[in-house]
Order: structure tokens, then sequence, then C-alpha cells
């Protein structure tokens, strides 16, 4: 399966996702995107199950000189959770990720107060939370955004995507109530190797997406 583009990926998730809220599973839904290529995807999403759409900004940590090498991640003011294995394996130590962790901080915040204008997080109490991205690959970000999703006390949280690896689904099955998944291939390798057009998305875009002017 090869997705066109992330527009034809959210109306396919979608679908999946109507035929559930048919069922009755997806009582009071709330789409929550991981910004910037999972907005794209989650706006097909919420606009087929009459959801309010935001987005829930998570930040990667990259290794030190090799930052394309996840070893954490974090969202909100959280502390950030760490891949001990992978440290372990790097031979890193926390300390040496003081200067990643700072930056992307930095950047985390400033892209919530420009996605957000002023306005309030969404209220998650007792509401069917929906976390959409682009693709799951090791699942680190994700992991992160559903622990900081349980703590705001929802009824239920899901975890949907386009394409995942086995592995990473397999490991966020233990972390939300549902995951879903239109495609698990074997052989995974990249988020980017299953859609045709795979461009970065920018800030302007996610601020379309949120109906947000500046």
């Amino acid at each position: 399966m090869l997705f066109r583009d992330r527009r034809q990926a959210g109306e396919e998730l979608a679908e999946t996702l109507r035929a559930r809220q048919r069922e009755g599973a997806l009582p009071d839904p709330l789409v929550l995107a991981l910004p910037r290529g999972g907005v794209a995807v989650a706006r097909e999403v919420a606009e087929a199950l009459h959801a309010p759409l935001d987005v829930l900004v998570v930040r990667k940590i990259g290794a030190p000189h090799q930052e394309e090498l996840g070893v954490g991640a974090m969202a909100g003011d959280e502390v950030p959770l760490l891949d001990e294995d992978a440290l372990r394996h790097l031979g890193i130590g926390e300390a040496a990720l003081a200067g990643v962790i700072e930056r992307e901080r930095a950047e985390l915040r400033r892209r919530e107060r420009l996605y957000r204008q002023g306005r309030p997080a969404p209220d998650l109490r007792g509401r069917t939370v929906i976390v959409v991205d682009d693709g799951l690959a090791t699942g680190s970000t994700a992991r992160a955004a559903l622990r900081f999703v349980r703590r705001q006390a929802p009824a239920r949280v899901l975890l949907a995507a386009p394409v995942c690896s086995p592995e990473g689904a397999d490991l966020m099955s233990a972390e939300a109530d549902e995951v879903i998944c239109l495609h698990r291939p074997a052989a995974f390798m990249a988020v980017g190797l299953w859609y045709e057009d795979f461009g970065q998305l920018t800030d302007q875009d996610v601020l379309e997406a949120l109906h947000v002017q500046l």
C-alpha cells in the first residue's frame, strides 16, 4: 500500500475511524494531531468524525551529534521520556543530553505559542482522545504523547496512523486503549517510503489546518 499524500492517507484512516464511531466506540471524540506531519492526516479524521481538532506538540530528543537518531521524546512541560536501552548502547549519560533537551524544549514552546495564539489547551477529561500522526516508526514520540494525554484523565485514548512499523504498533498497544493502523509493512524502513508525496509541512500549513489567523 502506497499513499498518494497525507490527505489521501487521512481520508482512508477517517473511513476506518468513522466505522468505529458508527459502532459507538468513539463517544465525544477529540482529535489531537502530532505536528507537523500529523496535522494533514488528522484534519481529514476530525472532519469525518465531526470532532474538534487540536495539536499536541511533541519533540524527539536526538543523540548528541546524531540528532536523527532518537533517544527519547518530550511533551508539554513534563520530564523527557528517554530510551535507557539506546543510551546504554551508545554509551551516553543523561547529562550529555542537557543541551539537546534545552533546544528541543525551546522549540516545543515556540510551536505551542504559535499554534495556539493564546488559546487554552483543550480539556481532555472524560473524552475519547484520538492521537493522530502520519506514521509510526519507533514509537518514541507517540509514547510521550500518549502518556501526556493519559495524565489528563480522558475516558479512552486511541492512536491512529496510516502506516506503522509492526514493532512500533505492538509497543504502543500497551500505551493506548486501541491502536488503529491501516498498513503494517514487515519491511517498514521509514514512514516517508509509504507516501508518493511526503513533503515537509510548514508552520503556516498547521495554522491553516487549525483555522488560526495570525
